[in-house]
């Protein structure tokens, strides 16, 4: 299950990181900044979706593999363990408690993939908030054109 939601996630980031890149760049060129910014934002609430997807994808398979008695329980849990906040008791049947620190382990590598797209993303976004700063200014377009 980790290899599965490893992937999974390594895969969305990729497909919203490509996405996010590939327009950018383009809003830049066509001098759209505040597209640019909505652009950010809609990226990052995808980011948002895909580890929730994941607690799910965790709960399902908890659930499924019947080492939690209900769906609901099973996706609480999840979510407790995945952010690490473990405001949950452990409610693994015996010999699956590990599981839990794999569960973790996942979110919190997560976590911090997704804070370094996070961190990637923001050079277009610094970029268009900057040059729409200097546009209402009124400093010169070929002033505004040369900053990178």
């Amino acid at each position: 299950m980790l290899l599965v939601v490893m992937v999974f996630h390594g895969v969305l980031l990729l497909q919203i990181a490509k996405r996010y890149e590939v327009k950018t760049f383009l809003y830049l060129a066509e001098k759209k900044y505040s597209t640019v910014a909505a652009c950010f934002y809609i990226s990052v609430f995808f980011l948002f979706l895909t580890h929730i997807t994941e607690i799910f994808i965790w709960g399902i398979a908890l659930f499924v593999f019947k080492l939690v008695p209900t769906l609901g329980q099973s996706i609480l849990f999840s979510g407790s363990t995945y952010t690490a906040m473990g405001f949950m008791e452990d409610i693994l049947p015996d010999g699956w408690k590990m599981l839990a620190v794999i569960i973790a382990f996942s979110g919190m590598f997560s976590f911090a993939w997704t804070a370094s797209v996070m961190i990637s993303m923001t050079k277009n976004f610094r970029q268009a908030y900057t040059k729409l700063h200097m546009k209402k200014l009124n400093i010169s377009s070929e002033i505004i054109d040369r900053f990178e």
